[in-house]
This record gives C-alpha cells, sequence and structure tokens, in this order.
C-alpha cells in the first residue's frame, strides 16, 4: 500500500472536518484555562440558543428526576456542571464525526461517542486520585475528544481489522498503533492531533489526544493529564465500551503510578463509579434527542 498517498489523503480529510461552533470552541479555551469562572461557560450559553434550548432539555430530562422544572440558563449550568455543557456543544456540531460507524474499526455508529464518553467519566474520576493538583473537568474533556482520530482515518482503514488482528495474534506487531501507521503511514492519535490544531484547541487538549497512547511522551507538565486520558481509555475498555477490533489492543503504561495514587481496589471503584455516571448520561441525552431543538 502506498503509504504516502494514503496519509496524504487523510490529512486532506482533516482539513475538511467539521469545524466547531463558536461555543464549543470558545468553551473548549475557557474550561482549559487553569483559572477561570463558571459565569464565563453561563455567557456562552446565554448567547448560544440553540446550546441553551439543549442545556434546559439535558437538565429537565427524566434521568435527573428533578422535582420543579429549571428554567433560568444560569441554574442549569451549575446544576449540570461545566463537563456536561461542554459535551452537549461538542456532541451537537461535530456529532457527524463522533456517531459515525467506524467500518475500518468494524464498530457500530455511535461506539465511538459511547466508549469517548465513558473514557471522559473515568478520566474525570481518575484525575481526583492526582498526586498534583490536575482539574477533573479538564481531563473529562480531554478524554472525550481523544479518540476523535478514530472517526478520521476509519474509512481509509477498511478491510485491514482481519489481518492487523491475526498480526497481533502472531506478535508481528507491538499494539494496533503499529498497524494503523503501517497501513496508512499515520495513526490516529496523531490523525486527532492534526484535526486539534486544525480546529485551534488548547496545547493541552492537543497534548492529550496526541499522547493518550503514549503519556510518557507528553510534556513533563502535561503528563498528569495524558496519564489520566491513558487510563480512562484503559478502564472504557474495560468495560466493553470500545470501538471495534481494536479494543484492548494497547499496552498499559505502568508509569501512571508516579501521577496517580491508585490501587487495584481504587480502580475498581473508579470503573464502578464511571458506569454509573455514564448510565445517568446517556439516558438523559437519548431523552434530549427525541425531541430535537
Amino acid at each position: 500500500m502506498d503509504t504516502k498517498v494514503d496519509r496524504q489523503a487523510i490529512l486532506e480529510a482533516i482539513r475538511k472536518a467539521p469545524l466547531l461552533s463558536p461555543s464549543a470552541s470558545r468553551l473548549l479555551q475557557i474550561t482549559a484555562a487553569r483559572e477561570h469562572e463558571m459565569a464565563e461557560v453561563i455567557a456562552v450559553v446565554r448567547t448560544d440558543a440553540h446550546l441553551t434550548a439543549r442545556v434546559l432539555k439535558t437538565v429537565n430530562s427524566a434521568a435527573f428526576g428533578l422535582l420543579y422544572e429549571i428554567t433560568s440558563i444560569d441554574r442549569a449550568v451549575t446544576y449540570l456542571g461545566e463537563r456536561m455543557v461542554v459535551g452537549i456543544a461538542i456532541g451537537d456540531c461535530a456529532a457527524q464525526l463522533f456517531q459515525k460507524q467506524l467500518d475500518g474499526y468494524e464498530g457500530e455508529k455511535g461506539s465511538l461517542w459511547r466508549h469517548d464518553l465513558l473514557t471522559a467519566i473515568a478520566a474525570r474520576e481518575v484525575a481526583g486520585r492526582c498526586r498534583t493538583p490536575l482539574n477533573p473537568d479538564l481531563a473529562f474533556t480531554a478524554g472525550l475528544l481523544h479518540d476523535i482520530g478514530k472517526a478520521l482515518i476509519s474509512d481509509f482503514l477498511k478491510g485491514t481489522p482481519g489481518g492487523l488482528l491475526r498480526e497481533l495474534e502472531e506478535a508481528l506487531l507491538n499494539d494496533y498503533l503499529e498497524g494503523e501507521r503501517a497501513a496508512l503511514g499515520i495513526d490516529h492519535p496523531e490523525a486527532g492531533f492534526e484535526l486539534a490544531l486544525s480546529w485551534q484547541l488548547p496545547a493541552s487538549l492537543q497534548a492529550a489526544i496526541r499522547h493518550h497512547h503514549a503519556p510518557q511522551e507528553a510534556p513533563p507538565e502535561l503528563r498528569p493529564l495524558a496519564y489520566a486520558v491513558h487510563l480512562g481509555d484503559i478502564v472504557a475498555m474495560m468495560s466493553g465500551c470500545g470501538t471495534g477490533a481494536d479494543s484492548l489492543r494497547y499496552h498499559l503504561d505502568g508509569g501512571y503510578t508516579h501521577y496517580f495514587d491508585l490501587s487495584q481496589e481504587g480502580l475498581y471503584e473508579i470503573i464502578l463509579a464511571a458506569d454509573e455516571e455514564f448510565r445517568k448520561i446517556t439516558h438523559s441525552m437519548a431523552e434530549t434527542k427525541e425531541k430535537p431543538v
């Protein structure tokens, strides 16, 4: 296979990928900052009529079981939290990427969004165990975006999973990333990183996307974030929420012990907590989509 041609075709596909909405882009910039206020998040939502409607529908869905309807966007955003609001904003404007069928991974439609969401929730839980300060909501956002590169290269990988899995079983490949690079000259973290550059995402999110399978290669100050997403990704796959043929075909980097106080029991607690929140969020989002804005 001519990897140079494929790589150029993929880079062209990245350039044609849908852009983030101004609101989603601004929310990512705000929430990635070390110091920011919830008022800044509320101000962005308030100026976007569609996002306002989606946030209000979500907070008033049966999944949250509120006794009284919330009609104030200030109260709605405060109740949901910035991570949920960012998830709604990204999910709406980049739905065709997150919801596409991953034929190149033999993954069903919507599998990428479900995997990214569970990774995000788990990464947030992991961030709470960090030995140094790590913004859990930033870990959530990074987890939500970490595998976006799969949506970009999936079509180019059609027909390859069977062969890649055989080569992995025969130890001809080190992991699934090596198979992607052999087939295309690019892997999904690099493709996601190129999209992150195109979207002008904050450097912290760019690094988490680029290094989520090799967190030790992230800049030192961003390694805790990269490791949180790395662990969240593994937790999601262990929970049976992967993206297809590549699930659990990656290596766990044991270097996370330098950054997180996480025992086997603690990991089990994270899996249970993440699964519970995942069910709640997916239920509420499913309800709001039944009545589109």
